[in-house]
């Protein structure tokens, strides 16, 4: 069997998969919390006061790590044949996971100094 005819048939497939088991888990969220006596409509989603920061850091770091990747693959191994691919995936993972933690030492740094402020 051809594998490019699976294709249009698994795409919708998982898209539907996904969508239904996320419906499928808020319900049961939300059934678990009324069996407990709680009402789900006074639990909102608490607002994430560095999430932008957060994403930001993390682009910028895999950013600079494809950056990287790509001029060490087109000057430091130019003279090899081999492709390089592990070296974008690697750096891409340590720039990013580097954004990551900047974000929580910024973070971290500020809630420190709004407790010690007051």
């Amino acid at each position: 069997m051809d594998e490019g005819a699976l294709v249009p048939i698994l795409i919708p497939l998982g898209f539907f998969a996904m969508v239904f088991g996320i419906f499928y888990i808020r319900n049961r969220e939300r059934m678990a919390m009324i069996e407990r006596g709680m009402d789900p409509r006074a639990y909102k989603a608490q607002p994430a006061p560095y999430q932008n920061l957060k994403w930001g850091l993390l682009f910028i770091g895999a950013g600079l790590g494809l950056f990287l990747a790509y001029l060490l693959d087109y000057t430091v191994f130019a003279k090899t044949q081999e492709e390089n691919e592990a070296i974008y995936f690697g750096l891409i993972a340590i720039f990013g996971g580097l954004g990551l933690v900047l974000s929580y030492r910024i973070e971290k740094k500020e809630l420190y100094d709004t407790e010690h402020r007051k």
